[in-house]
């Protein structure tokens, strides 16, 4: 087997980039933590930045666990969701929760996101971890496995990187946490792609 096709099929993993504002500090833990997770072999990565999913705020007639959604945009992004066994999203916190263009994207979908697992980074006040709290909440409704680990980037790291000049290596304890969050997803994605290709 070459290494092209052992790569293919290796289980994919999906770093969703969860804000889409002007000068969004997301892309940098993005870019960090696809970095790092494409040191592994065990697992795939692709980032995914919603930019690049632009949709309407939800206004289907039915909830997608009852039936297609009529919507060309919400079909592409189903699509790309459907390509993934397991879901990294990276999250900012506004108000105390994740960013609405988040929430509105998992609501745009929901059989492709069943009995995959999901892991979360996030950043800002008490490094997102009330946002991180909601998220956990709704991926069990969308009938996820939230793993436990998870990267929290929290006000002193958010700060010195984004205005004071400092890098993520100057924080190594956030590292460690990706480890912890990356071999989390990795038993997960492939405990339950083997459940999933087993029914």
């Amino acid at each position: 087997m070459t290494a092209q096709q052992q790569q293919q099929q290796q289980p994919r993993i999906g770093i969703i980039l969860g804000s889409t504002r002007e000068g969004r500090f997301g892309e940098k833990p993005a870019q960090w933590i696809h970095q790092i997770a494409q040191q592994r072999t065990d697992l795939a990565f692709e980032l995914v930045d919603l930019r690049d999913h632009p949709l309407p705020f939800f206004n289907e007639a039915g909830a997608p666990a009852w039936g297609p959604v009529k919507n060309e945009a919400a079909q592409r992004w189903q699509a790309k969701l459907a390509t993934f066994d397991g879901l990294i999203v990276v999250t900012p916190e506004y108000n105390h929760g994740p960013s609405a263009v988040l929430k509105n994207a998992i609501d745009w979908a929901y059989k492709e996101f069943i009995r995959k697992p999901i892991g979360f980074v996030g950043y800002g006040g008490v490094g997102a971890a009330r946002a991180v709290e909601q998220l956990r909440l709704v991926a069990v409704e969308m009938q996820m496995a939230p793993v436990r680990h998870a990267v929290h980037i929290g006000m002193v790291e958010f700060l010195g990187i984004w205005q004071q000049g400092k890098s993520f290596d100057d924080f190594p304890h956030l590292a460690q946490s990706a480890t912890g969050l990356l071999d989390d997803m990795a038993w997960w994605t492939k405990a339950l792609k083997t459940a999933r290709e087993a029914v």
